[in-house]
């Protein structure tokens, strides 16, 4: 079986009935690399595709929110941004001017201007639910995927939480 999107095109389910499909997206100087996926295809609506369309359309909206959750966080010491800067900062040391884009003095908004976002994962079945929707992943060098930060989004494009992955 398949499923039809104006936006996606022909999505069709593998032999197990899951779905996937997979693009990259330029957003400023980044690649990043989009994916839908979902492991039963009867579970993916029309309006999760509509929405999961809505969301790369608007990725740019969506990596500043992001980034702005992950500056709320740093009034939390024992959050997992502040510790994610922190553990960057550690390992980097003196070279850490080398990977930030922009100095304006504050070294963790800095840091957080810096990273990268590699890749944006949508669980087109979770349209609706209590799990993330979709997924955004940030590294400071993108081609280190042990040490990011994975920003989750609801079906409404609201941030539901900032964790890390190390």
């Amino acid at each position: 079986m398949a499923i039809e999107h104006d936006y996606f095109g022909l999505l069709e389910s593998g032999p197990d009935g899951s779905i996937f499909w997979s693009e990259h997206v330029e957003l400023g100087d980044q690649h990043v690399t989009i994916d839908l996926t979902a492991p039963d295809q009867d579970d993916v609506s029309e309006a999760a595709l509509d929405v999961a369309a809505a969301m790369i359309s608007a990725l740019e909206a969506i990596d500043l929110k992001s980034r702005n959750a992950m500056v709320t966080e740093l009034d939390d010491r024992t959050s997992e941004v502040t510790e994610y800067l922190l553990q960057q900062q550690e390992a980097l040391g003196e070279e850490i001017e080398d990977v930030l884009v922009d100095i304006s003095g504050d070294v963790h908004i800095d840091i957080i201007r810096s990273l990268q976002l590699v890749s944006m994962t949508i669980l087109a079945d979770e349209h609706g639910g209590s799990d993330p929707f979709a997924v955004l992943e940030y590294a400071l060098d993108p081609d280190d995927t042990d040490e990011v930060l994975l920003v989750n989004l609801t079906s409404d494009g609201d941030v539901q939480s900032v964790t890390s992955a190390d």
